[in-house]
């Protein structure tokens, strides 16, 4: 974590051109426990229409579809770009939720920025944003399958426009926000893992994250890869229609 703790939005204003048409509806902030019952709701939602995704699912892959993306190739094009790239065993500790009721508890996350573990009940409005959004709110949306776009207090305008034309490219998703500590660098992060046993007997899935020192044309098509490979595929099962640019607690 950095030292200058990142100010979070109440709700945070989305930067990104992309936000649906339509009013948004403004809502007071949930309580904790409803906002758990209507997240509950969704994943029974979901999980009343498993019949038909699997479904879905075996036909892709006899058609000869797949995870949408090649490990192998993204480690190549990670190395090309100069970038620290790893997959990290998703860690909660023993005996605790996911779930922690404060937005500024000291978590115990595997990696900086921050992609698996505790957070925060609610998670942040999709979008892309110029100014920190609390990252214990940012892995609930990494949970939920989110790919998180990170960049350093160091990183230039022009870079942070860059990188805002790389989210634009596919919102639904996709989430931007600066990480202070970064300083000069830009990192991407998401959570993945397999929904069928989810928080049962200590697994929680895993965690992916690639910091590079800059922001270059390699950069990008390591960052393409990655998004490709991981977006959607949160450990919860949450489908990307949920994950649209100004969606969020008090807009569901």
């Amino acid at each position: 974590m950095a030292k200058k703790k990142p100010r979070t939005p109440t709700p945070p204003r989305v930067q990104a051109p992309q936000r649906r048409s339509g009013p948004t509806r403004k809502a007071p902030q949930p309580a904790v426990d409803d906002l758990g019952l209507r997240h509950r709701a969704l994943l029974y939602g979901l999980a009343a229409a498993g019949v038909v995704a699997l479904a879905i699912v075996v036909l892709v892959i006899a058609l000869g579809g797949g995870s949408g993306g090649d490990s192998k190739q993204l480690a190549t094009d990670m190395a090309a770009a100069n970038c620290t790239f790893k997959t990290v065993t998703a860690y909660v500790p023993k005996g605790q939720g996911t779930h922690v009721n404060s937005l500024t508890a000291k978590l115990p996350w595997n990696t900086s920025p921050p992609s698996n573990g505790q957070h925060y009940p609610e998670w942040a409005i999709w979008g892309f944003y110029t100014q920190p959004v609390n990252p214990r709110m940012v892995v609930h949306n990494e949970e939920h399958g989110g790919v998180i776009i990170w960049w350093g207090s160091k990183v230039p305008k022009s870079t942070v426009t860059q990188l805002q034309a790389f989210y634009n490219e596919q919102p639904d998703g996709s989430f931007g926000t600066p990480y202070l500590s970064l300083g000069s660098k830009v990192a991407i992060t998401a959570w993945t893992g397999d929904t069928s046993h989810y928080q049962q007997n200590g697994y929680y899935g895993q965690g992916h994250i690639a910091t590079c020192p800059s922001y270059t044309a390699a950069t990008k098509k390591a960052f393409e890869d990655f998004r490709k490979l991981y977006r959607g595929k949160g450990p919860e099962g949450i489908p990307l229609s949920a994950d649209e640019p100004g969606d969020g607690p008090t807009t569901q």
